[in-house]
């Protein structure tokens, strides 16, 4: 039987010496190079999911598993896309993707080839002796995903990347990364405020209620892969939209 990515035991999380509850009871699990996504309201604790995840906090009580080994509480397991980019501004952009491989274990002679293989693999190879500042929002965002997909750890945890894109930059970004990851698959669990950015991209979606969060619902998303961009159109897809959102309410 293969080991899971991602196992999450009975987590609960309180603050406040217990009187402001924030996760009651979650389980779950991410397989081996399977996308799955969290959705639910504001305030639902996805964040404070992550840190758990990450090993910044601690559960209340509960248990994180990765790769099948206990984690709780520790750090150093994954691989995180914040919602800024968060590229080193002082290093060029290939040498951001360098870093990546040797933490890797790339030796620095290949990992210079590899960042400029994979830089035009992405199409941002002209920017490879750039820095940061002047890719716009997307192409940074394309920089930081490369990075977190080339790191050595199994799980890649998406704290809503997309967020703080235009409407139509965040369309071209969720085509180009389901693209991407289809391609070099990982095991992602991505956090998003978006049903039709979750059904376009996912395997699994993870419905959460509102604090103290519990799992309201467990979705598999029906559709074959590769995804069709039109996918938005196919009927089924505006039925699990709706069923997401009468969930949400």
């Amino acid at each position: 039987m293969s080991t899971s990515a991602l196992e999450l035991k009975d987590i609960y999380k309180s603050f406040d010496s217990g009187s402001k509850q924030v996760l009651d009871g979650l389980s779950f699990t991410v397989a081996e190079n399977e996308f799955v996504s969290i959705i639910g309201p504001s305030g639902s604790g996805k964040t404070t999911l992550f840190q758990l995840i990450g090993g910044l906090e601690k559960p209340t009580s509960g248990e994180v598993w990765i790769s099948g080994k206990p984690t709780t509480g520790s750090r150093g397991h994954i691989a995180y896309m914040p919602q800024q980019a968060s590229l080193m501004p002082w290093r060029s952009v290939a040498a951001n993707i360098e870093l990546a491989l040797q933490v890797a274990g790339v030796e620095r002679k290949a990992s210079g080839i590899a960042a400029r293989e994979w830089l035009d693999r992405i199409g941002l190879l002209e920017y490879a002796d750039s820095y940061p500042h002047v890719l716009s929002g997307g192409m940074q965002q394309r920089v930081s995903f490369l990075r977190a997909l080339l790191s050595p750890q199994p799980l890649m945890l998406l704290d809503e990347p997309f967020g703080a894109l235009d409407a139509l930059t965040r369309q071209q970004m969720q085509r180009w990364l389901m693209e991407i990851w289809e391609q070099n698959k990982r095991s992602v669990l991505l956090v998003t405020h978006s049903i039709e950015e979750a059904l376009l991209l996912s395997d699994r979606i993870m419905v959460l209620s509102s604090a103290p969060a519990v799992l309201l619902e467990e979705i598999e998303v029906p559709f074959a892969r590769p995804r069709s961009p039109q996918l938005w159109k196919e009927p089924l897809f505006n039925e699990l939209k709706q069923q997401i959102q009468d969930l949400l309410q």
